[in-house]
């Protein structure tokens, strides 16, 4: 997949391509299906999504939101078979555009996209302007083509960001699959922490939380990927998600533990994929009650994890 950064002095071989077009926060099941409503047209499949978030932009104090990183996000698209990924520079200079400004220079003139595929609720413009009829009616009169993909639900309920978000904060991560359509996954660096874990004979997976949306707080089941290195494979384990309330002074982190495991990942970048919430997060009187705790997670965990999808 090659990426590009902006839609000024494209290379001509990154033009062309029929796109899909929105943020991708979380690449839930609606946003799949405008991906797919981009496959084809004679044309390599695109993304075109923004970087900043356009509400981190907007509101750059305001709690995170994310569901996942430009990396994690990244990762999924390659998987969907996207060739051509695009993360236009969300700054004044697009903020300030017209409707018109934005279909001419940056989808006729600076990217050349011969298709345009967006979901039902999309708006673009200074101020949100245009939506889909707008699109439509700019596009074509610049001969690219436009399809708008209906609004999904599940169980009553419209498959968006913000419901998976609710969900995750609830600590119900399997719903939030099945609107996602795969796991909600945490990607990032292998960093060093305070290496508590490994005193207590739990080593683990240490990654900064920092501008995403946390799930609820607590212990997980989980599967982990590790993406490079010289222990890239898959991996089953069990994770805390927080502060560690035992230890003093800490801020959120995913500390990942891995089953039957033994080598160095420290640098190396990893994918955590939440599949059951375990529990909250406990202050227990003493590090052998804590030790009890986390090898009562750990066979939990091992339970829950026999025979489960991890897609």
């Amino acid at each position: 997949m090659q990426t590009s950064f902006h839609w000024k002095d494209m290379d001509k071989a990154a033009r062309g391509a029929s796109v899909a077009m929105g943020n991708f926060d979380g690449l839930h099941l609606g946003h799949q299906s405008v991906i797919d409503l981009a496959r084809g047209y004679g044309a390599p499949l695109g993304i075109i999504t923004f970087e900043p978030h356009p509400r981190e932009y907007f509101a750059p104090d305001a709690p995170p939101f994310r569901l996942m990183n430009r990396e994690a996000r990244a990762h999924r698209l390659e998987k969907f078979g996207v060739a051509q990924l695009y993360e236009l520079p969300f700054d004044a200079e697009l903020a300030a555009m017209t409707p018109e400004q934005f279909v001419q220079e940056v989808l006729a003139e600076g990217l050349g996209v011969v298709h345009v595929a967006v979901g039902g609720d999309f708006r673009f413009g200074k101020g949100r302007a245009a939506g889909s009829a707008e699109l439509i009616e700019l596009c074509r009169a610049r001969g690219i083509e436009v399809t708008i993909a209906p609004l999904l639900h599940h169980a009553g309920v419209e498959i968006s960001s913000t419901a998976i978000r609710n969900a995750l904060a609830e600590g119900r991560p399997q719903d939030a699959k099945a609107m996602l359509g795969h796991l909600h996954r945490i990607e990032g660096e292998v960093i060093h922490g305070q290496k508590q874990g490994r005193v207590l004979g739990f080593p683990t997976a240490n990654m900064a939380v920092d501008g995403l949306h946390l799930p609820k707080l607590g212990v997980y089941a989980v599967k982990c990927d590790v993406l490079s290195g010289p222990h890239e494979g898959s991996y089953l384990g069990a994770a805390n998600l927080g502060i560690s309330p035992m230890f003093e002074g800490r801020k959120p982190s995913l500390e990942t533990y891995l089953f039957d495991f033994e080598g160095d990942i420290y640098g190396t970048h990893i994918s955590v994929a939440l599949v059951e919430f375990l529990r909250p997060e406990l202050k227990l009187s003493n590090l052998d009650a804590l030790i009890d705790q986390m090898q009562v997670d750990c066979t939990r965990a091992r339970e829950i994890l026999t025979g489960v999808d991890y897609a």
